[in-house]
C-alpha cells in the first residue's frame, strides 16, 4: 500500500522492499488495482508486484499474490465502487493481465457496493472462479452476515478487514472466521501507532512493552495481533527494507498473557 500512494519511495526503492520481504521468508503479497494515485496509473501495485517477483532470485511460484477489484478511482484522485458482475469481470481480466500467470491466487471483492446485491457481487467471484481466471475468492470490509453469505456463494477462503489496536470493530469477523476456517487479513494492522497516530494515549502501553523487549512498537503490535487468532495472517504496508525486516521478526516475538492482557486493556472499547 504504501509503495502506490502519495510519499511513496521511487521503483527501484519499492522493489528493494519487496525483494527485502521475499528474502525473508514473506509468500503473501496483498494488492489491488486501486493502489495508485489516481485513474491515469490504475493497476500501479499490481504491475510493482509483478516486476519484483519477474526479478526476484527465489522461486515466484511459491508466493501467493492476494488483489482486489470492486473500487475505482478517478482523475483526481477520488474513490468510488462498481461492484457489478460484469466491472469485476473486466478489473480481474486486466489485474491478471498486469499480474501474469494462468490465474490470480486470491482474487477479493474490495468493498461492497451498495448499489449492486451483495450475493451478485460474490457470485462473480465463483463466476471467476468457474472460469479459472482465480484459484481462490475472498471478500473485503464485510460484516458478519455478509462473511456467511459469501462463504454460501463462492465458498469464499479470505476475508480482509480493518483490525488494529486503534480499530478493534472486526474482533467479531475474526472470530467466525477461525470458526468456519476462513483466512481473517487485517488492512492497516498499525493503525496510525505512533505517537502522533490514531492510538492516542494507548500508545504509551505498547511502548512500554516494546522497551521491555528492546524492539519497536510496530512490532509489538504485530505480535499481538497475531496472538489473537491462528486464521489471521497480518499483512503490515512497508516502503522501506528495514520496515517490512522489521515486521517480519514480529512472528518470533512471544508476548506473555500478562502483556497481551495490558495491551488489551489500554485498547479496550475502540
Amino acid at each position: 500500500l504504501p509503495l502506490s500512494f502519495p510519499g511513496r519511495p521511487d521503483r527501484a526503492a519499492a522493489i528493494r522492499t519487496i525483494h527485502a520481504a521475499l528474502d525473508a521468508g514473506v509468500r503473501v503479497i496483498d494488492t489491488a488495482d486501486a493502489y495508485c494515485l489516481d485513474a491515469s496509473e490504475l493497476g500501479h501495485g499490481e504491475l510493482l508486484v509483478a516486476e519484483a517477483l519477474a526479478t526476484w532470485s527465489g522461486d515466484a511460484s511459491e508466493v501467493l499474490v492476494a488483489t482486489k477489484g470492486g473500487h475505482t478511482r478517478g482523475a483526481d484522485g477520488s474513490w468510488d465502487l462498481d461492484g457489478r458482475p460484469e466491472h469485476l469481470r473486466a478489473a480481474c481480466e486486466a489485474s491478471l493481465g498486469r499480474l501474469g500467470g494462468e490465474a490470480i491466487g486470491l482474487y477479493q471483492l474490495h468493498r461492497p457496493d451498495p448499489k449492486v446485491p451483495f450475493e451478485e457481487s460474490v457470485g462473480a467471484l465463483r463466476e471467476l472462479r468457474d472460469a479459472g481466471l482465480i484459484r481462490m475468492a475472498g471478500v473485503s470490509n464485510v460484516d458478519e452476515a455478509q462473511i456467511r453469505a459469501a462463504r454460501e456463494i463462492a465458498a469464499v477462503e479470505a476475508v480482509q478487514n480493518e483490525l488494529s489496536p486503534a480499530f478493534r470493530s472486526s474482533e467479531g469477523e475474526l472470530a467466525l472466521c477461525e470458526r468456519l476456517g476462513i483466512a481473517f487479513l487485517p488492512w492497516s494492522p498499525f493503525g496510525g501507532i505512533g505517537k502522533a497516530g490514531r492510538l492516542g494515549e494507548a500508545y504509551d502501553a505498547f511502548a512500554e512493552v516494546a522497551r521491555e523487549h528492546d524492539v519497536s512498537p510496530q512490532r509489538v503490535c504485530l505480535a499481538w495481533l497475531l496472538a489473537k487468532s491462528p486464521a489471521l495472517i497480518a499483512i503490515p504496508g512497508a516502503s522501506r527494507p528495514e520496515t517490512i525486516l522489521d515486521s517480519v521478526a514480529a512472528a518470533e516475538l512471544q508476548l506473555t498473557d500478562d502483556e497481551l492482557a495490558r495491551l488489551d486493556a489500554a485498547t479496550g472499547g475502540r
